[in-house]
């Protein structure tokens, strides 16, 4: 009989953890939108390249691009450098790169 109390109770547990990891997942399309918003928009990005955490954008017009926009989206950093953007990301970096390409 306790075996059954405790298999209930793992039961709980796991429907608890996996409700608190859904409703903590964010809308990554929406936040690639608001993205490529902060980037000037779809027709101002020339090239996307991605290593590791690092998302790198060639802009046309640098100046279109709101630094402080992109880092509140979550970036944990954004150095310039010309007419490029390299944005720290994290694991979300490939699937950005992927999306934006995706628009044009």
């Amino acid at each position: 009989m306790q075996i059954y109390q405790y298999i209930i109770i793992i039961s709980i547990l796991l429907i608890i953890f996996f409700a608190i990891k859904k409703s903590n997942k964010r809308d990554l399309k929406l936040e690639f939108n608001k993205l490529v918003e902060y980037l000037g928009g779809k027709d101002n990005i020339v090239e996307t390249e991605f290593e590791m955490s690092r998302f790198r954008v060639t802009l046309k017009d640098i100046n279109k691009a709101n630094k402080e926009g992109i880092i509140k989206l979550g970036a944990k950093g954004v150095v310039e450098i010309d007419d490029q953007l390299k944005i720290i990301f994290g694991s979300e970096a490939k699937q950005l790169r992927k999306f934006i390409n995706e628009l044009k």
